[in-house]
């Protein structure tokens, strides 16, 4: 008899909560130009104790408590990104908590945060994402203490994290300076593959490591170089997240297509056409700011507004160890080569 070890097969999910909800992920996420135009109506608060408020559209609120303290608050929560509800609440607690890292801080304690359709899908199905979300939090030393929830038609799960920083040392999407290099923490594509699970019901074990995988790491590297321009990125794709951080910072930026890392298999995705409508809005919202350079493509485009969910980290400066994908200017808008 060998003695190699027997690795249990994984059955498919009975319930492909993915067919429940109208998008998923972070693609689900309400349009940038519209949610803009939303959150204007907040604008003009002012309050001495915050640091990073509304304005720019930061990854985190940031509120100063005491001398060297500064809280960051943030909540992220979306419809079903996968079909096994473990990997889904995995992959949203590593969302919600990278809106921490992303500023430079450590999360102290997480919410959760539900809308279940309790007449539709067993709770058996909800113990099983909830369990998921505190494995990733504990992996990330953060308890889970309570939270909401709320009978809703459409499957939801994500949290509200509170976090700790140096009000001295945050990363922030308005601190990027022209010259300096640009690191991304994560390959893109994974919404291209998320839309394709949607579709066939084929899994992409390389997509879910990729959105599982905390940005902790690639944050304390990006501290320990002294950065103080980051942001996540997400829902926005990475122009979209790049464009939102050049004109909070009064910066432009090129981008080396060909140095763009992507997940096995995103580029089949693109090539077979599984582009979210969430992927075109983004393109749509930043056209006119991007400038495509002799032999880059429609899909090229399209391949860097993926709506990514739980992507990595959009670093100016150089972070050891991790790929630098163009560089930032002075001026505005983004030039693709």
């Amino acid at each position: 008899m060998s003695d190699s070890p027997i690795v249990p097969v994984q059955a498919a999910p009975s319930i492909r909560l993915t067919t429940m909800a109208h998008g998923g992920g972070c693609a689900s996420k309400i349009p940038p130009g519209e949610l803009e135009e939303v959150v204007s109506a907040l604008s003009g608060q002012q309050y001495d104790s915050v640091i990073v408020g509304l304005e720019d559209g930061d990854d985190a609120a940031a509120v100063r408590i005491a001398d060297g303290t500064a809280v960051l608050s943030t909540a992220d929560f979306f419809t079903p990104v996968v079909d096994d509800p473990f990997d889904w609440g995995r992959i949203a607690a590593a969302n919600a908590l990278s809106d921490i890292y992303a500023m430079g801080g450590d999360p102290v304690v997480a919410i959760n945060l539900v809308g279940w359709p309790r007449g539709v899908l067993p709770y058996e199905v909800l113990r099983e994402v909830l369990a998921g979300g505190l494995a990733i939090a504990k992996e990330a030393g953060v308890p889970v203490i309570g939270g909401h929830s709320v009978d809703d038609p459409e499957p939801k799960y994500g949290m509200a994290v509170t976090g700790t920083a140096d009000p001295d040392r945050l990363l922030r999407n308005d601190a990027a300076t022209a010259g300096l290099p640009i690191t991304l923490t994560k390959p893109l594509g994974v919404g291209l593959l998320n839309n394709r699970m949607k579709s066939t019901g084929e899994v992409s074990a390389a997509a879910i490591a990729t959105m599982t995988a905390l940005n902790r790491d690639a944050a304390k590297a990006a501290l320990a170089a002294g950065i103080r321009a980051a942001t996540d990125v997400t829902g926005f794709g990475l122009l979209g997240h790049l464009f939102k951080m050049g004109r909070a910072s009064g910066v432009g930026a090129i981008i080396d297509r060909s140095a763009v890392p992507l997940i096995d298999g995103a580029a089949d995705a693109l090539r077979d056409g599984f582009v979210s409508g969430g992927t075109r809005r983004n393109l749509d919202w930043v056209r006119q700011d991007v400038r495509a350079g002799a032999g880059i493509t429609e899909d090229d485009l399209l391949l860097l507004a993926d709506a990514q969910t739980s992507g990595g980290l959009l670093v100016i400066g150089e972070v050891p160890g991790y790929p630098i994908i163009g560089e930032t200017v002075a001026g505005s808008g983004i030039d693709v080569r």
